[in-house]
C-alpha cells in the first residue's frame, strides 16, 4: 500500500481539531446544544469544552462514552436545539435482550453514504443501475442508508428485509432446522428479484447471505455475474483474509466486491482495495472529520497501540446530528498506517473484542 505522506497527514489533522472546536461549539452552546450534553456538563464536567477543547487530543478530557446511555429514553434528549423543528429519524442497535440503544438522526446516514459513493467505481457500480439491498432493515439504518445510496446514484433500490433479532433468538434455542428455513426463505426472495428483468447491477448484502445466494445460484447452474450483478458493498464481522479469498476465488465469478465496516454509532468506514498482493487484508478507514476510529490499549484506552499491533476499537463521532467521545467498541483489531488517498489512521482485522467475544452473538447474518 502507499502511506499517506507527512504533510497529507498533518492537513488532515488540522482539518479535524478545526472541526473538533466547530462541533464543541455547537453541542455545547446553549441556543444550538444537544440538551443531554448541555446537561452533562454543567453536572459532571469540570471544564468548558467550548473553551478548553482546541482538537482532537483534548477530547480526552471526557469520560468515556457509555452506550448505556442510550438505553432508554426521553430520546429526544440527543436532538440538538438547533434541529429540534425538524424530521426526525431514530435507528436501534442490539436488543437481543433487554433494551437496544437508540440513537436519532435527520440526515447523517444520507451524508455518509453520499460520501462512501465517491469511493465505488463507476464500472462496478453503473451509475443509474438498480441495486438489491439484501440485509437487515426494520429499526436499523441499514435499508433506508443503502436505499439512500441507490437514489443518489440514480437508481431504484430492491429490499429484501432479514430480522437478526430472530436468527439471535433461534441459535440460542438450537432451533438449527428452523434457521436453515429462515435462510432459505430470504434467499428465495433475493432470487426472485434477480431474475425478474429489473436490469438490478449493484447490491449490498452481508457475507453470510451473500456466500447463501452464490450457493444457491450454483444449485440452479447460474453464477452471480449471470444474473447482471456487477459491483457488491458488504460489510460484517465474517470479513476475514480467509473469507474474501474464498468470495474472489470460489464465488464471486469475477464480480467486483468492496468491504466496509459501519455502525449505527459511527456511519460507514470504507476499505482501501483488497488485493491478493497484500494477502487480502481488509483495512478499513473512518469518514474522518465526521468520525475517528482508534486502535488503543484495552486496558489504557487513551494509549494508542503501534503500527501492526492488535488494539480493541475506539469510537469518536463528530457530526452536528451526533456527538460520541471515546467510545469503546465491542471489536478489536490491528492499527493500520495512513492510506494515500485516507490520510489517517485505518484498522484491520476487525473481529469481536476477545475479552466480550465469548458473551456475544456475531455473524448472524
Amino acid at each position: 500500500m502507499e502511506v499517506a505522506s507527512a504533510d497529507a497527514q498533518a492537513q488532515a489533522r488540522e482539518r479535524l481539531d478545526a472541526h473538533v472546536r466547530d462541533m464543541m461549539e455547537w453541542h455545547f452552546n446553549p441556543e444550538t446544544g444537544t440538551p443531554f450534553w448541555l446537561d452533562f456538563a454543567s453536572k459532571k464536567l469540570d471544564f468548558d469544552p467550548r473553551s478548553d477543547v482546541a482538537g482532537f487530543e483534548d477530547l480526552r478530557k471526557f469520560p468515556p462514552f457509555e452506550d448505556e446511555w442510550l438505553r432508554g429514553g426521553p430520546v429526544r434528549r440527543w436532538v440538538p436545539k438547533a434541529m429540534a423543528d425538524d424530521p426526525v429519524y431514530v435507528f436501534e442497535t442490539g436488543g437481543t435482550t433487554g433494551i437496544p440503544k437508540s440513537r436519532v438522526a435527520l440526515n447523517d446516514f444520507r451524508t455518509d453514504y453520499e460520501l462512501f459513493s465517491a469511493s465505488l467505481p463507476d464500472e462496478h457500480f453503473p451509475p443509474g443501475s438498480n441495486w438489491l439491498m439484501l440485509g437487515p432493515s426494520g429499526p436499523r439504518r441499514l435499508r433506508l442508508a443503502v436505499e439512500h445510496l441507490c437514489q443518489y446514484r440514480g437508481g431504484i433500490c430492491f429490499c429484501v428485509d432479514l430480522d437478526p433479532r430472530w436468527v439471535i433468538k433461534l441459535i440460542r434455542k438450537g432451533w438449527m432446522e428452523h434457521l436453515e428455513a429462515y435462510k432459505d426463505h430470504v434467499i428465495d426472495q433475493a432470487l426472485t428479484v434477480l431474475s425478474a428483468g429489473h436490469d438490478i447491477q449493484a447490491m449490498f448484502a452481508t457475507p453470510k447471505l451473500l456466500e447463501s445466494l452464490c450457493l444457491a445460484l450454483e444449485d440452479r447452474g447460474q453464477t452471480l455475474a449471470d444474473t447482471g450483478i456487477k459491483g457488491i458493498f458488504s460489510g460484517g464481522t465474517e470479513f476475514t483474509p480467509q473469507w474474501t479469498r474464498f468470495a474472489v476465488e470460489e464465488l464471486l465469478d469475477g464480480v467486483y466486491m468492496t468491504p466496509t465496516y459501519g455502525n449505527t454509532l459511527m456511519g460507514l468506514a470504507a476499505s482501501r482495495p483488497v488485493t491478493a498482493e497484500d494477502g487480502y487484508t481488509i483495512a478499513y478507514y473512518a469518514p474522518q472529520p465526521r468520525a475517528v476510529l482508534e486502535v488503543v490499549d484495552p486496558d489504557d484506552p487513551d494509549q494508542v497501540v503501534d503500527y501492526g499491533a492488535t488494539g480493541r476499537v475506539r469510537l469518536t463521532t463528530l457530526t452536528r446530528e451526533f456527538f460520541v467521545p471515546g467510545f469503546l467498541e465491542r471489536d478489536e483489531g490491528e492499527r493500520e498506517q495512513p492510506w494515500v488517498d485516507y490520510p489517517w489512521d485505518g484498522v484491520s482485522g476487525v473481529r469481536p473484542f476477545a475479552r466480550l467475544a465469548s458473551a456475544t452473538t456475531v455473524g448472524v447474518y
